[in-house]
């Protein structure tokens, strides 16, 4: 048994069975003090109906009205209609009987308690309930006469209790087959409910466990219901998808980032074999191989910092942050790709403002945000094509917008080429990691990447930075 049903049991069931427990004691509690009740009312209301009449005595003409108080009493019993339910009596001050409905003038009502509890009472009436010789449960009320009747001091009735057992013995019966059924029903409800969860979380579970170990084809069935456990599975299968994408995306990555470094190390070790031939330092391909390994060479070192920059931002890289002028920093990146922009038949169109924008960030990683972003641009772009920097602020943030007029990125892939390891459908040579570096690196700066683009029009890359105001305490952000 698994732990939710255990829990189940020990918490919802047992309050379940506490309540139905006290609903039946409190149900066979009422039915009995109900039946009971009705009895003894019975009697006491006879007992009134007595009294009254006695009261008609109260001015008798003749001088002894207690003695036609005590024979009027004595006719009542003879002549008392409900023999069948009852048993009246007349008793003296010992609690004797002095006379019966039955017949029978001999006995004595002192032991029941129904006398004594009479004296005892403020208004004259006891009762009581006990089991007579003959194994028989009675219930006797016993009242004081009000007026002086000669030797007659209490009226009594006693009444069997025979049918009323019965009747509260079946109500027993009923009430508790009717508590077992409400019972059974809760059992087999919550029961359900509780497979209802647990056998999807058991699904749950084991999808879990095999995503967990490197299984990323499997998926949870569709849920019928789009309750707690449904918005679950559709998390987990988009968790899957999302790893399962992403995967895709590192092998992809590594299969480029491959054959990006095979590609020049492939040049270096030709021209080196090629220049181990050549005995002249002078012979132009002899130069000529000098100038290409050392090319290459600044290209794989360049990929292999992008990759260990990347790491670095990943495992929570600190940069040295202080108050930067945010034109000066885009002028020099302008200034560090303006020769390449040129070698590649582009124009550069930027016009650098006058006034300073200060902002708080690290020298060196701006510089490489805004490298970046011109690298993009220079290898999506067309020859002859212009590469546009500008900068503007709103009093709050500074915007740098890098604009190209290149073949822009496709609808499908403009939501995902900011994520690690992403490469487009039109993507040229690179690891695919350039724009994750810039926006984890801006992300850190408390700003934010915002990328906009038309096929076949150009890409316009914004990238916003909070204004930095002098006096104010900033923190350091951790890239």
């Amino acid at each position: 048994m698994n732990g939710i049903t255990r829990r189940w049991l020990r918490g919802s069931l047992l309050i379940t069975v506490l309540v139905i427990v006290v609903a039946e004691g409190l149900f066979l509690y009422a039915g009995h003090s109900s039946y009971y009740g009705s009895a003894r009312q019975t009697m006491l209301n006879r007992f009134s109906s007595i009294t009254g009449q006695l009261k008609m005595y109260t001015d008798a003409s003749s001088g002894d009205p207690a003695g036609a108080r005590s024979q009027a009493l004595r006719r009542m019993v003879e002549q008392f209609d409900d023999k069948d339910k009852f048993e009246f009596q007349l008793l003296d001050a010992s609690g004797g009987v002095l006379s019966s409905s039955t017949g029978f003038a001999a006995g004595d009502a002192a032991a029941a308690g129904d006398f004594a509890a009479a004296f005892e009472s403020p208004d004259g009436v006891g009762s009581a309930v006990y089991t007579t010789p003959e194994n028989e449960r009675v219930m006797a009320v016993t009242r004081l006469v009000p007026y002086a009747a000669g030797e007659v001091a209490a009226m009594r009735m006693v009444t069997s209790l025979a049918l009323i057992d019965e009747l509260l013995g079946r109500q027993r019966v009923m009430s508790l087959c009717v508590a077992l059924v409400v019972l059974s029903l809760t059992i087999w409800s919550g029961l359900f409910f509780v497979r209802s969860i647990v056998k999807p979380l058991g699904r749950i579970e084991a999808t879990a466990t095999a995503i967990a170990r490197g299984d990323l084809d499997v998926r949870l069935p569709e849920p019928a219901r789009k309750d707690e456990i449904g918005r679950l599975c559709g998390t987990i299968n988009q968790m899957a998808e999302d790893l399962a994408k992403t995967e895709r995306m590192k092998n992809e990555f590594i299969s480029s980032v491959s054959h990006e470094l095979r590609t020049p190390l492939t040049s270096i070790k030709g021209w080196v074999e090629t220049i181990a031939q050549i005995r002249d330092p002078e012979d132009k391909n002899y130069r000529k191989g000098l100038a290409i390994i050392g090319a290459e060479t600044d290209r794989l070192y360049a990929m292999v910092e992008e990759l260990l920059d990347f790491s670095r931002l990943q495992s929570g890289i600190r940069m040295e942050c202080s108050a930067l002028d945010l034109v000066a920093e885009l002028t020099d990146a302008a200034l560090f790709v303006e020769g390449r922009i040129r070698q590649e038949g582009l124009r550069l169109v930027y016009e650098e403002p006058e006034l300073p924008l200060p902002v708080w960030a690290d020298a060196g990683r701006l510089r490489q945000v805004f490298v970046n972003l011109l690298d993009n641009a220079i290898k999506y772009s067309n020859p002859g094509g212009a590469i546009t920097l500008d900068l503007l602020q709103d009093g709050e943030n500074a915007y740098v917008l890098v604009q190209d007029e290149g073949r822009g990125i496709e609808p499908d892939d403009l939501e995902n080429v900011k994520l690690k390891f992403f490469k487009g459908k039109g993507a040229v040579r690179g690891s695919g990691i350039g724009l994750a570096v810039v926006d984890e690196i801006v992300a850190a700066l408390d700003g934010s990447v915002d990328i906009a683009s038309t096929p076949g029009k150009g890409t316009t890359v914004t990238v916003r930075l909070p204004l930095y105001t002098p006096g104010l305490p900033r923190g350091l952000p951790a890239g």
